[in-house]
């Protein structure tokens, strides 16, 4: 059934649904087009409206053969979409799960193209701020690239960005996808370019090895992973891939490489990779042993994820927005409680303390106990004495009272002085003559 979408469009058919809407496919003037319909919730966010408005300029403006072009913006009554530019093909997460992981050569240019479009985006301001598989289209239309895969071009620029609003999101929270985000975001940091490279080297790495470095399990433990743990290596990787990725995974966001380096770098390692057959790596979907979320994990996340000891996964992403059935266009945008700075900081003197606090039954732990009880010995000897003290200085000066009989001392003078003062008789003196 057609539907008018502002006064120049016309959809007639639902080709994906997100957390953040609809995707139709549409006619406009100039032929065919994909339309993301914003769910109603946010249409009728004033604040959200406004922003949506004042990205226009620069969405529309960014043109790169590497960007899903965004061609208008459509506010009308309780209708706000975007009409992008449609493309003939599918999303990488789709690719992903049906062919499995990419040869090294591949997933290299795959995500060279990308690099590309983000060069343009950050060169023109705009952060995407949700790089992820399930953005990144393959065009299946266009001659295929190096390693066979069909050219890559990022799409949903700005829809993280627009669903970020002051009303809709507070400073407590995080808008993005918890196995991509970078750790800067986490700790609650302005998110800049840097950002969009860490989670564009997390998707290289889940390209070669099946799975993100530090994602599955509980949503906290993934966070908290981003923020402290080292990304691991992917055997069999020749060495100048790995250098490059694990540049871009730094917790530093200054040491990562930029866009266009990125880009560059990588299509130099193009002619090493060509004929690489793709990583054998072991499987990642069995079952380890149940792994308890600690309390310090437990405050990174406010999403619902289950009851019980969660499972610590070494597997692909965790999906926390569920969805009726897979679809090439789902999103993932979730909010989640950013961990305060006081939080962050407990957590790592716990895992100091931890380091630092010897074994029951280590010899270092029962020389310490030892140590405190005699502490608390002579605290307590200290406390005896001074009260000890105390009590006899009172039965030396003021036990006797108000005692004025012989045995007392208040109000008369010392016993020697009265009794030279009972013997003592006047002499009579000359009388005066009257």
């Amino acid at each position: 059934m057609a539907r008018k979408i502002g006064s120049r469009y016309t959809v007639h058919q639902v080709i994906g649904r997100g957390s953040a809407g609809t995707v139709w496919l549409g006619e406009g003037p100039d032929g065919p087009v994909a339309v993301k319909l914003l769910r109603e919730d946010l249409a009728t966010d004033q604040v959200l409206v406004g922003r949506f408005i004042q990205e226009r300029a620069a969405l529309t403006g960014l043109d790169h053969p590497r960007v899903v072009g965004v061609r208008d913006m459509v506010v009308d009554g309780e209708d706000l979409a975007l009409v992008m530019e449609l493309v003939h093909g599918t999303d990488l997460r789709s690719r992903l799960e049906r062919e499995g992981v990419l040869a090294p050569q591949a997933a290299a240019s795959v995500i060279a193209d990308v690099a590309d479009g983000l060069a343009a985006a950050h060169a023109a301001g705009i952060v995407h701020r949700d790089v992820k598989p399930e953005n990144v289209m393959l065009d299946l239309a266009a001659p295929p690239g190096p390693g066979g895969v069909p050219r890559a071009k990022l799409t949903d620029f700005g829809i993280a960005r627009l669903v970020d609003a002051p009303r809709r999101t507070r400073a407590t929270r995080i808008i993005g996808t918890p196995d991509y985000l970078a750790p800067e975001i986490i700790e609650g940091l302005e998110p800049r370019a840097a950002v969009d490279i860490y989670a564009l080297a997390t998707v290289c790495y889940e390209l070669l090895a099946g799975f993100t470095p530090f994602g599955g399990g509980h949503t906290g433990a993934v966070l908290r992973r981003h923020v402290t743990e080292s990304v691991p290596p992917i055997p069999g990787l020749p060495d100048g891939l790995w250098r490059i990725i694990s540049e871009c995974l730094a917790k530093a966001p200054a040491s990562r490489l930029r866009a266009a380096e990125l880009a560059e770098r990588l299509r130099e390692q193009l002619p090493a990779l060509a004929g690489l057959p793709p990583l054998a790596l072991p499987a990642q979907d069995r079952q380890p042993a149940e792994e308890p979320v600690t309390p310090a994990e437990a405050v990174y996340a406010e999403a619902d994820t289950g009851t019980g000891a969660h499972r610590r996964r070494r597997g692909p992403a965790v999906p926390l927005v569920a969805a009726p059935a897979p679809d090439s266009t789902r999103d993932t945008h979730t909010s989640l409680r950013r961990p305060s700075a006081q939080e962050l900081a407990g957590y790592a003197a716990e895992s100091r303390a931890q380091r630092a606090t010897p074994a029951p039954g280590h010899r270092g732990g029962r020389r310490t106990a030892l140590v405190r009880r005699r502490r608390l010995l002579a605290v307590l000897l200290a406390v005896v004495l001074l009260l000890a003290g105390a009590v006899a200085a009172f039965a030396a000066f003021g036990g006797g009272g108000h005692d004025h009989g012989p045995g007392g001392h208040a109000g008369r003078a010392p016993r020697a002085a009265v009794a030279r003062l009972d013997g003592y008789r006047p002499v009579p003196g000359p009388r005066a003559n009257h």
